[in-house]
């Protein structure tokens, strides 16, 4: 008797939580809510276990946020059959990706360095926190940990309300607007639709995003606020900025002895927010002098009439449709001026 209570007590709960786990999954995609990966450390360090296929057959991407949303992966690798291998990181300084490939001697591959000057030129270590966890992560992941993460990927490929930065309690707490304490380092939140991650750790703004000028300027409202702290802390220059690179050269030398290839891109970003980057980051002081010192060759997108006047929804990232073009140019730049074989 006890144990046909026990059981009957166990299928209970059990369907009270899959209801409750039902009715909170069809309110979420009532509300429009599509199912996306948290662009977690485990998720980079899945990618950059694939950094060792052959170069003819790979180009490993990395840099900040702009590289993961203008690149348009299905793009990528429908033009060229080339597996784009995305490493960049949002909010960061590629500097720890660079250092980790560079000194692995496995990896020989072609990559493409993307440079966002605010971050890439940043010796803050605010910047450099969630590339060195991925890194970490993936040089310390256990088995167990690997075979856990691939049991994650179908439930999270297929449930909403599995989003942790959006829907955990955490998540949903930093939705909640509360004014910054004076002296505190605003918390970058951006609205649902800004950020929607793909396995492949591409972003795309969602249709609903980029038909909402609301949406768009809760954004550009947050860029306002970083534009506004950043202002206090002046660009890095002199010997600390020619530290910087030659930094980023020693990495580079090493890859390029291994047979690698790498070159660097400057995407697109418009209105104020290029603005602000072109006086505070002079392209002749910071880019020329990254190509010229490191020797590599480089695509400034306001060289090319085609992709020079991109209009970015909230000033720094394209939409999904201008991501596909922005991608058929570089591929054509590549394959035609730069002499890379895709």
């Amino acid at each position: 008797m006890q144990k046909h209570l026990s059981a009957r007590s166990a299928i209970l709960a059990l369907v009270l939580v899959m209801a409750i786990i039902g009715a909170r999954e069809f309110y979420l995609r009532s509300k429009g809510y599509t199912p996306d990966f948290d662009d977690s450390a485990e998720l980079w360090a899945d990618k950059r276990a694939m950094v060792y296929e052959p170069a003819n057959k790979a180009t490993v991407f990395i840099g900040s946020s702009r590289i993961k949303y203008d690149m348009d992966i299905p793009t990528w690798e429908s033009i060229t059959g080339n597996h784009a291998i995305q490493l960049a990181m949002v909010g960061s300084n590629p500097m720890p990706f660079l250092d980790d490939l560079a000194n692995d001697p496995k990896f020989k591959g072609k990559l493409i360095v993307d440079v966002t000057e605010v971050l890439f030129f940043n010796p803050a270590p605010d910047v450099i926190i969630h590339p060195k966890a991925g890194i970490d992560h993936y040089r310390t992941r256990t088995p167990a940990q690997q075979v856990s993460f691939k049991f994650s990927y179908p439930l999270e490929h297929h449930l909403v309300f599995l989003n942790e930065s959006q829907f955990s309690i955490k998540g949903m707490l930093n939705h909640l607007y509360i004014p910054d304490r004076p002296g505190v380092y605003p918390a970058l939140v951006f609205p649902e639709g800004f950020e929607h991650n793909k396995f492949d750790r591409q972003n795309r703004m969602t249709d609903q995003f980029v038909a909402d000028t609301n949406l768009q300027n809760q954004v550009k409202a947050v860029w306002g606020r970083l534009m506004k702290e950043g202002a206090k802390h002046p660009p890095v220059s002199g010997k600390a900025l020619d530290g910087i690179i030659a930094n980023v050269k020693a990495d580079i030398d090493k890859i390029k002895a291994r047979g690698g290839q790498v070159i660097f891109t400057r995407t697109p970003s418009s209105g104020p927010f290029f603005m602000g980057e072109s006086m505070g980051y002079p392209r002749k002081l910071y880019w020329d002098k990254l190509l010229a010192v490191t020797g590599c060759q480089g695509i400034y997108f306001k060289d090319y009439p085609a992709i020079a006047n991109m209009q970015c929804p909230e000033f720094s990232h394209l939409k999904p449709t201008d991501a596909v073009i922005y991608t058929k140019n570089i591929i054509n730049i590549l394959q035609t001026e730069k002499g890379w074989k895709l």
